[in-house]
């Protein structure tokens, strides 16, 4: 019973790890973030993003729906400018699963092969930068590193909106 429950424990630490976004922040210390109330996206910072329009797009709706559910208003002469950038690579795993043995024998030695699976993923790093619209300085940063998924649409949409929301979840910081 107790090997039982220490392998379900290892399987699920397994499992949520893979899911995980891993998230850091910076800020200016010397900023009352309560005096920010309204934001606009930065388009010239967002242009120069390297990712597909269809990403642009979906990651602005997350920020969007992330900073309105924190009571913060979308308008023309904002408090904040909101810009953002991506880093990507590809991640290679290699699993050492398959024991599919192969028997041969020769005068000096017996062997075999052993052989495993290779599997890519993209692994990509959100960085959304909040920046004083009277100053131009930037007052939080804040970086989320997740796989992304990206064959499938849907599962796409669902991690990059929870990049966002991890990422947003510090925002504003507690002082």
């Amino acid at each position: 019973m107790k090997t039982l429950n220490i392998i379900s424990l290892l399987l699920i630490l397994t499992f949520t790890s893979c899911a995980t976004v891993q998230v850091s922040t910076d800020y200016d210390r010397q900023v009352n973030f309560n005096n920010y109330q309204s934001y606009a996206f930065y388009k010239p910072g967002i242009d120069k993003a390297e990712i597909s329009d269809l990403d642009k797009r979906r990651i602005l709706r997350a920020i969007d729906a992330n900073l309105s559910e924190k009571g913060m208003i979308k308008s023309e002469n904002p408090d904040l400018l909101i810009s953002f950038f991506t880093k990507e690579h590809q991640r290679i795993n290699i699993y050492n699963n398959h024991f599919g043995y192969n028997w041969y024998w020769n005068p000096y030695w017996v062997g075999g092969y052993y052989g495993g699976t290779v599997s890519t993923d993209t692994e990509g790093t959100l960085f959304i930068d909040i920046i004083d619209a009277k100053t131009n300085n930037l007052i939080w940063q804040g970086m989320g590193k997740g796989t992304i998924q990206t064959q499938n649409i849907d599962k796409k949409e669902a991690k990059i909106n929870q990049i966002v929301s991890e990422i947003l979840k510090k925002y504003p910081p507690e002082m």
